[in-house]
């Protein structure tokens, strides 16, 4: 593998808005050993575009002693960036004379990877109060005073961040802990509870799902959306917000339901369940998610079959909207697959990872998981161009950053 592949991870507040991610990259170790982490990321980064990549948004970026201490540093626009210092780095008289530098004009700095003891909190008591943030490994923090430790940490006004929370114990543990912001991808994994409580909204939504799909009469469902005023709200807004060319305002569902379709109005309320409240206009990191997934499974789809009809596309989308549902209802995904009228293929790739839906599906999961050697086995297996995959993926991220529309940061 020569060239170096990069990708991002979300970084979630305690309000479970997303407020920065971190970069990620992969590359061979020749390649790696020729250059500094950061350099090879400033490289990345101006051949695909900040904006592209992260939207609005800083993101963190590890840097090694050789990147913070070379000149260059310094010609990378602090507004897009959050330079996380390895622990690894000592605190030599070189070192904190750089971190004043970079303070007085302006940068965000990160301890990266800190694993908070006595030790530690002495070796950066000078220079400390110079970050803006400290990312926290809390399973290889052992001191027995770790809340306090942080709490002091949190007293300079630094934003202390939880680094590698990948399920809700860890967050809870995180949380309790005095952490502000948590990275993972702990918010898509699925609680299952024996008795969920569902949200009204959420339910209402299945079930006018399910009667676009089975057919039912165009008054019956008029009538089921009657009863859930919010959701009509949303939908006519929707459809005459442009991302439909009728020449005139729609103004009733009777005249949606006629005009756009029994398909695209399904994939738009599968939407909807993973927003917070369907009133909210806000997008949540779980509906991001999907957002990606669905973008992923239609434009590989689209790569493998050229000519693919709207029907495959429809089911490829299903996969990737559906993917999450236990999540939100917190059920588990055979029990709620079952309520829901769908395709056997659908259903197949989801719990099986069968047919071509199924293997699209699992290479969308191993793109999460930043496990290139998948993407490129998948590509040399299809015999597709080599990185086509990663461009497809810089594109969804750039499609979900024009879907959301967020603020700089969460400070």
């Amino acid at each position: 593998m020569q060239s170096i592949s990069i990708g991002r991870q979300p970084i979630i507040d305690a309000h479970s808005e997303l407020c920065s991610y971190e970069v990620l990259y992969k590359g061979s170790s020749a390649t790696l050993n020729r250059f500094s982490s950061a350099s090879i990321i400033n490289n990345v980064l101006n051949k695909f575009g900040t904006h592209k990549l992260l939207g609005d948004r800083r993101a963190f970026v590890k840097i090694d002693e050789k990147f913070l201490l070379h000149d260059i540093i310094f010609s990378i626009p602090g507004e897009f960036f959050i330079f996380s210092i390895l622990d690894s780095v000592p605190m030599s008289e070189r070192v904190l004379e750089r971190i004043e530098q970079l303070y007085k004009k302006g940068y965000l700095l990160s301890i990266d990877n800190f694993r908070i003891n006595a030790d530690t909190m002495y070796n950066y008591d000078v220079i400390l109060d110079k970050f803006a943030f400290v990312k926290v490994n809390i399973k290889e923090s052992s001191d027995i005073h770790l809340r306090e430790m942080i709490q002091i940490i949190k007293a300079q006004g630094i934003t202390v961040v939880a680094d590698d929370v990948y399920d809700s114990s860890a967050y809870e543990e995180a949380k309790a802990l005095g952490c502000d912001w948590f990275q993972g991808y702990f918010f898509a994994k699925p609680k299952i509870l024996k008795n969920a409580q569902y949200e009204p909204s959420q339910v209402a939504v299945l079930r006018l799902y399910n009667l676009l799909m089975q057919d039912v009469n165009i008054d019956e469902i008029t009538k089921e959306f009657e009863l859930n005023n919010e959701i009509t709200i949303q939908l006519l807004q929707f459809v005459n917000s442009g991302s439909f060319s009728f020449r005139h305002p729609i103004s009733s569902i009777h005249h949606v339901l006629t005009l756009v379709g029994r398909i695209p109005l399904g994939q738009w309320l599968m939407l909807m369940i993973y927003s917070k409240a369907v009133t909210k206009e806000k997008k949540s990191p779980l509906m991001l998610m999907i957002k990606q997934r669905t973008d992923l499974m239609e434009s590989i789809l689209q790569i493998l079959q050229p000519k693919v009809g709207s029907n495959m596309l429809g089911e490829a989308y299903f996969v990737g909207v559906l993917s999450l549902i236990d999540t939100v209802f917190s059920t588990d995904m055979e029990v709620l697959l079952s309520q829901m009228y769908i395709s056997k293929e659908v259903h197949e790739a989801i719990m099986a990872d069968k047919g071509i839906l199924g293997e699209i599906f699992k290479l969308v999961r191993d793109i999460e998981k930043f496990d290139y050697d998948a993407v490129y086995a998948f590509e040399k297996k299809n015999a597709l161009e080599i990185g086509i995959i990663e461009k497809t993926v810089f594109k969804s991220m750039h499609a979900v950053n024009n879907f959301e529309k967020p603020e700089l940061l969460c400070l």
